[in-house]
């Protein structure tokens, strides 16, 4: 800032002046207007006006090297409108992503692709705006070309740039993962003794089978062509590593060549595998009970052997963890229980492979699961009182599957009509269920130690649900293989960004408060002065702010200061 004086043929005024650049170009504002130099004699007691208000400059720029001068903002007339087509509005919520995509490298890792293909356009201003757009406002490739001019920095390539990058992105699917996990380890430490794998499939609005598009069993039961996706997490909730394949191939086929990738481009080698039981194939718990690896896996008991069956849901026989007393189930003091996880185990030998069985039983498990299936019959009875002939066929665990038609008489003669009640021979079987569960394992550690391990697969399933209700990584629009697999590595990049976003806020906050406070801290430009936020500060912001280590919440984010932020964000 400097002091500028005007003089004219009735008095000499005094301005402050700053030299700032609006759109692009450098130009001088009056920050200040001091006042004329008799308003000045006035009002400093006869001291010279032009000392004082150079000292007061000086103080201004020294205010400014702090970071604490205060800034007064042009005045706005109601009388003059805004310049058409003039952006105001900018999102800021984006930086704190990031400062994560720096932490990941990401930037290094578009410079080494560039660097391999030649290319001109900008991979690493394609891939954080796909990234930020993901998981601030999911969109098409086109709407998030567009959208990205809502953030403070403008993106730096063109709308057909970003398909040519597809191309390079699905190339390079499995450096990127392999280069992203060695250096997520320089962020926080990675716990891979335990990985969890899941896999799901995410539909297309087409009805043409093709390539990577094809009819398979639809998680979602609908009528489209899908693609699967298997996915390993680690111990703490943060995605390792995924795959993409057809939408017909048997998933519990797709879980060894990925994790064979794990082996071999992640350097590990030691660790527990744990799935549920859809994907828990012989073949499977074969490969991780050697070389140091091993598995834990769900179990349907309703699938056991007779024998085993009949040995899981024997009341007598039960044990808590830390004690050696044993207890029948039928006779337990509910209240003083109720919190309480019983189990009891066993090895047993399968094809030659040894694994111990462990079943375990909850009281308020039970009480779950009766309040579930409670209300399922209450939803069947509801349809059979009012048009049980419009039933068609059934989920699994529809409710509808309480229902039971009879065409014919108990004298075995064909009806007239078709009868409909309820299956009160399945309930009773189901009820026989309620409250247990099982794993197998080849581990030899506690069955507590197990049971608790296994639990945590719920967060694999909440990455899915992240990715397809949070993100809209679902339905697919995209034809072409590579952009296919380009579309879910740009997804499993932005939730591996956003877990470890929850990591550094400590678990705190929910999805959704994460993503709409992010996707609503805005602020107004001030052109030649800063950024105004119009978000409100609430305690999600404050503890944002603080596990970033920079602030975007004051009365103005000066010019300097924005950029000093810029500068931090992306510092690694």
């Amino acid at each position: 800032m400097r002091l500028s004086i005007s003089k004219s043929k009735n008095a000499t005024s005094y301005y402050v002046k700053k030299d700032v650049t609006i759109d692009g170009k450098r130009t001088s504002k009056i920050i200040e207007k001091l006042g004329t130099a008799a308003e000045l004699e006035k009002k400093l007691g006869g001291r010279d006006p032009e000392e004082w208000a150079r000292e007061y400059v000086e103080e201004l720029n020294r205010l400014e090297k702090e970071g604490r001068e205060p800034v007064v903002i042009a005045k706005y007339s109601p009388s003059k409108l805004i310049n058409k087509g003039e952006q105001r509005s900018f999102n800021g919520g984006y930086l704190f992503l990031q400062k994560l995509y720096h932490g990941l490298g990401l930037h290094k890792i578009c410079t080494e692709i560039t660097k391999k293909y030649k290319f001109e356009y900008n991979l690493d201003s394609i891939i954080s705006r796909l990234l930020y757009g993901r998981i601030l406002f999911p969109s098409s490739k086109l709407s998030t070309y567009e959208l990205s001019s809502q953030l403070i920095e403008p993106p730096n390539f063109k709308l057909h740039q970003i398909y040519r990058a597809l191309e390079i992105i699905a190339k390079e699917a499995d450096f990127i993962q392999s280069t992203l996990y060695k250096n997520s380890l320089k962020l926080s430490k990675r716990n891979t003794g335990v990985l969890y794998y899941d896999c799901t499939n995410y539909f297309f609005e087409i009805e043409q089978e093709e390539g990577l598009k094809q009819y398979g069993f639809s998680k979602e039961h609908k009528p489209n062509p899908i693609v699967q996706m298997g996915l390993f997490m680690d111990g703490d909730g943060i995605p390792l590593a995924f795959s993409i394949t057809p939408g017909n191939t048997n998933e519990q086929v797709t879980m060894k060549p990925l994790e064979k990738k794990i082996l071999s481009d992640f350097e590990l080698s030691r660790f527990v595998v744990c799935t549920d039981a859809g994907l828990a194939s012989n073949s499977n718990r074969r490969f991780n009970n050697q070389a140091g690896r091993a598995f834990i896996t769900t179990q349907s008991i309703k699938k056991l052997k007779g024998f085993l069956k009949e040995w899981a849901l024997e009341p007598k026989g039960w044990r808590l963890a830390g004690s050696t007393k044993n207890y029948d189930i039928c006779e337990l003091d509910e209240e003083k229980y109720k919190e309480e996880i019983f189990y009891k185990e066993r090895w047993i030998k399968e094809d030659g492979l040894e694994q111990k069985l462990i079943v375990t039983y909850s009281i308020k498990y039970r009480d779950y699961h009766r309040q579930v299936r409670d209300s399922q019959i209450q939803r069947a009875i509801d349809t059979l009182d009012k048009n049980p002939s419009k039933i068609s066929k059934h989920r699994q665990n529809d409710y509808k599957r309480f229902i039971e038609k009879k065409n014919c008489t108990n004298d075995g003669e064909i009806a007239e009509k078709e009868i409909y009640s309820l299956n009160s021979d399945l309930i009773k079987s189901e009820a026989a269920y309620d409250g247990f569960y099982a794993v197998c394992t080849n581990l030899e550690e506690e069955a507590a130690e197990i049971t608790k391990i296994n639990r945590r697969r719920w967060e694999i399933e909440e990455c899915f649900r992240i990715m397809k209700d949070e993100f809209k990584a679902r339905p697919v629009y995209l034809k072409r293989d590579d952009r296919i697999t380009a579309h879910f590595t740009t997804c499993f990049m932005a939730l591996l960004i956003y877990r470890l976003l929850e990591k550094k806020l400590e678990d705190k906050f929910t999805c959704d408060t994460i993503v709409k406070s992010l996707r609503n801290m805005n602020f107004l430009e001030s052109k030649g002065y800063g950024y105004i936020p119009s978000y409100t500060r609430n305690d999600f912001t404050d503890a944002l702010h603080k596990a970033f280590g920079f602030r975007t919440d004051y009365e103005i984010v000066t010019l300097k200061q924005m950029k000093k932020i810029f500068k931090d964000t992306k510092s690694n």
